[in-house]
């Protein structure tokens, strides 16, 4: 192994672990809130891992930019669509109310 692929094997394991966990969050958080916080932090945040654990193995490839533009069309995708989801959630009444502590949307959306 190159001193690249030491640099870039971790990044792509830790990258994995934090999709496991986001997976695991998903399946044990009890509301939908809740799962789609696990959905969006650690698994945007491991996705980003893996791309640059990739790239480095890659570097200088014309592949490199598909993963960068991966990587940018998650960052801003993937906070408004957690907006989106938790906003529908709120409405369909698909949360628990003693979970949450600050209440933003009780004006907005009632």
């Amino acid at each position: 192994m190159s001193g690249w692929e030491w640099v870039s094997a971790p990044l792509i394991v830790l990258g994995c672990v934090l999709a496991c966990t986001a997976a695991l969050g998903i399946v044990r958080f009890p509301d939908t809130l809740t799962r789609m916080h696990a959905a969006t932090k650690p698994q945007v945040i491991g996705l980003i891992m893996v791309l640059i654990g990739t790239g480095i193995d890659l570097r200088g490839d014309a592949n490199v930019w598909m993963l960068v533009l991966t990587a940018l069309f998650t960052i801003i995708t993937a906070p408004v669509v957690a907006h989106l989801l938790g906003r529908t959630a709120y409405r369909e009444q698909r949360h628990r109310d003693g979970l949450l502590r600050v209440n933003e949307l009780g004006d907005e959306v009632d």
